[in-house]
């Protein structure tokens, strides 16, 4: 019955009850052009809803044209950037899910190729191609790695518009219809690069200590809280390590999430890493089935705060046995959800929660029902 499976029952944040507990993860697509939702995004994104996600978070999204990673990134900076973000968040809730957007700045990792194009650096070849090349802000003028550009270092009052950056997005996001506004603090992008030693090597109140180096998203959030409504939550996704000796490490980030939620954060979403290119000698990154699972349940534990599991979480059982055990709150998919936009749906049918396809959007449901009853009749 549905009342027996965590995965499908619904849990509320401030003003927002989510209908069941499985996210989609945001998956970066490449494809908008000036940062501008298109077409193919409400395709992306209309398919999660229809297959009963409960929270589509939309993308990484930039706070300012130079924050967008590539070419391809979606950004909301502008006011007339509003109208088609909002035909997507109709959209979704018109299906019964929830929708939240993941708002970023690409920091020294801005100014890439697409992801399919080499996801690296951009060549001469790319700008040949048309892409255009800029040059990536951070907390130093430290290269992301070699053949990347160098960043140009944020200076004090640069920061100070980037707080108000990340407000107008947040506010934006929120007249665009989201309910849930996502703070990206990983993978090393802009914000996450100010937490990390590996890339803050500043000497001012921004940079050293940890407590320096968790000065401006900690501002940021509060920033945030204070100009959101009080029913909007406010989700962190973090990297719980760097996978590298003399990184951002586990312990930091139960002093980060501790500190988030005091500022008014709702959830903490646990992935890691991404401050060295894959494969680089100097990281102990291991993926396997579940294993970021640990991150999420070290912090639900000991700072008391929900947070959301993500990483190789391949099923349903998988799904709910993350839930049961108190390990997360939610449970986000990414690649799953790609293959199968309607692995939540199959999971019901799984496990009888759902025999007559009423989950389903009501024309598929009534065709799925009839195919069904014809089968047990035959």
């Amino acid at each position: 019955m549905p009342s027996q499976s965590l995965l499908l029952s619904p849990i509320t944040f401030r003003g927002v009850t989510l209908p069941n507990r499985l996210a989609l993860s945001p998956m970066a697509m490449y494809i908008a052009d000036e940062g501008a939702l298109n077409d193919f995004h409400i395709a992306h994104y209309a398919k999660f809803a229809m297959g009963g996600v409960g929270l589509i978070v939309v993308e990484q999204t930039a706070v300012c044209r130079r924050g967008r990673i590539s070419n391809g990134c979606l950004g909301l900076w502008d006011e007339a950037q509003v109208p088609a973000f909002r035909r997507l968040t109709d959209l979704i809730h018109g299906f019964g899910s929830k929708a939240a957007i993941q708002i970023n700045h690409g920091g020294r990792k801005a100014s890439a190729q697409r992801a399919w194009q080499g996801n690296g650096a951009l060549t001469e070849a790319d700008i040949a191609r048309g892409e255009a090349l800029w040059q990536p802000e951070g907390p130093a003028d430290l290269a992301f790695s070699e053949g990347w550009p160098t960043p140009e270092a944020m200076t004090l009052e640069r920061i100070a518009r980037l707080r108000r950056e990340f407000v107008q997005t947040a506010l934006l996001a929120e007249k665009a219809g989201f309910d849930i506004v996502e703070l990206h603090l990983a993978h090393g992008y802009l914000l996450q690069s100010f937490l990390t030693p590996l890339a803050n090597r500043r000497t001012d109140a921004y940079g050293g200590s940890l407590e320096n180096r968790m000065r401006l998203p900690l501002e940021i959030a509060q920033d945030m809280r204070a100009a959101l409504s009080q029913d909007t939550p406010i989700f962190a996704r973090i990297s719980a390590t760097d996978w590298v000796e003399g990184g951002w490490t586990m312990a930091d980030s139960v002093i980060l999430a501790r500190r988030l939620k005091e500022a008014g954060v709702d959830l903490i979403d646990c992935s890691s890493g991404g401050n060295l290119l894959r494969g680089a000698t100097n990281s102990n990154l291991a993926r396997g089935p579940l294993y970021q699972v640990p991150f999420a349940e070290e912090i639900r534990r000991t700072v008391d705060v929900p947070t959301m599991a993500v990483g190789m979480i391949r099923n349903g059982a998988e799904a709910e046995q993350v839930l049961r055990e108190g390990k997360a709150d939610l449970v986000a998919i990414g690649r799953q959800l790609l293959f199968n936009p309607f692995w939540l749906q199959h999971y019901a049918q799984e496990i009888g929660a759902d025999p007559e396809f009423a989950r389903w959007p009501e024309p598929y449901g009534w065709w799925l029902s009839k195919w069904k009853k014809a089968l047990e009749a035959s």
